[in-house]
């Protein structure tokens, strides 16, 4: 084994610039596949991190008739909020507010003043003037023109089905990367929700903290976990990676057809080196695996080679993130201005083990034939 890996070294070294193309395609397929899996996982990690932070916690306990994907459940999905200590309430209600002569139907939701569960700002609601407030994120503030400071009509349904409307002034706008707590929303205090809509001690759901033990509760509420609430962005991530397999799978192709082009146009030039082989006393498979072997480092290369040039490259992303354009910010699942890779050991060693296995077997298939070689025939350079 030691002298087939030498004698293999040897001959791709000798071949000179058609070793290093090869390599260099392959080693390009080997930066390629590492980066956009790295962005992919660094994506995940990151809308999985902001969603829990921003509006998932630990869970939710959702009231039976309350569906977050159905609008028509809002009117009816709340209930008296169970006695739970471990979780914060969440009212939702359908509103309607009026900047600049134009209606704008929103959600009102209301959230405890006091809670630290979640990233929402809701703190910024504590007044005692008496005035309607509320927070919007700096989507909805780009989609309504509204500003820090500005009052607007905002209008619902009270519990008796009648209009009720007043003014509501921003007190804050804050910055999040989840659409879902920010696009169309208006953050009221929840105690004031309730008290204009006449729901008393009402909530759609109740956002649970790490402490909330879901077993030994029994309300009729339903219970979501925190990886089934986050099941949607793992789905949506992957469906992403998915796409993306297929250039990988057609920039590897290009590589390894070379590679087998390589291969075979070697056992036709090296058919006198391959007569010598067996003469000097080697059997056909032993000189098989020479050039087996010869097939296998031109991944090992490409993986050395690949690492080396992608390290800087791959590091400088993931300290500086990537700039996103703003339209794929609007794709309803977390992402930031700037997404920061994630590049693991286990992703930088399945590629190298993905090209290592591939290259091996693309260029078993053409050495095959060494087999059948007769060693007289080969000694004078004919092909059978």
């Amino acid at each position: 084994m030691k002298l087939a890996f030498q004698l293999a070294y040897k001959n791709l070294i000798g071949a000179g610039l058609r070793t290093w193309l090869n390599v260099g395609v392959l080693a390009f397929c080997f930066i390629i596949i590492v980066f956009f899996n790295g962005i992919y996982s660094g994506w995940n990690n990151q809308a999985k991190s902001d969603s829990i932070k921003w509006q998932y916690g630990f869970g939710e306990l959702r009231h039976p008739e309350f569906n977050p994907l159905d609008p028509f459940s809002i009117a009816d999905g709340h209930g008296v909020v169970p006695e739970v200590n471990d979780a914060v309430p969440i009212f939702l209600q359908q509103a309607s507010i009026f900047p600049d002569n134009r209606m704008i139907s929103i959600l009102m939701k209301g959230i405890p003043v006091d809670q630290q569960l979640l990233e929402i700002p809701s703190f910024k609601l504590e007044d005692n003037s008496g005035e309607l407030q509320g927070l919007i994120g700096m989507k909805m503030a780009k989609a309504s023109g509204l500003e820090e400071g500005d009052e607007v009509i905002i209008r619902w349904r009270d519990s008796n089905g009648a209009f009720d409307a007043r003014p509501i002034k921003i007190t804050h706008i804050f910055d999040t990367s989840v659409p879902t707590v920010d696009a169309g929303q208006v953050w009221i205090s929840l105690k004031k929700l309730q008290e204009l809509t006449g729901y008393e001690n009402h909530a759609s759901y109740l956002v649970a903290d790490k402490n909330f033990n879901s077993e030994s509760y029994n309300s009729g509420w339903t219970w979501v976990s925190q990886q089934g609430l986050l099941q949607s962005i793992t789905d949506l991530i992957n469906s992403k990676r998915a796409g993306g397999a297929f250039m990988y799978i057609f920039l590897l192709g290009i590589a390894l057809l070379a590679l087998f082009d390589t291969q075979v146009l070697a056992i036709f030039r090296r058919q006198r080196e391959i007569g010598t082989y067996i003469a000097l006393g080697m059997t056909r498979w032993q000189v098989l695996k020479i050039f087996t072997i010869e097939g296998a480092m031109y991944s090992l290369f490409a993986s050395i080679i690949g690492t080396l040039v992608g390290f800087p490259l791959m590091y400088f992303l993931n300290h500086y993130g990537i700039p996103m354009p703003m339209g794929d910010q609007n794709l309803g699942v977390a992402m930031t201005e700037r997404m920061y890779p994630s590049y693991g050991l286990a992703l930088f060693i399945g590629t190298i083990l993905l090209l290592v296995v591939s290259a091996t077997l693309v260029s078993f298939l053409p050495s095959r034939k060494i087999v059948h070689m007769d060693p007289v025939d080969a000694l004078k350079g004919k092909m059978q």
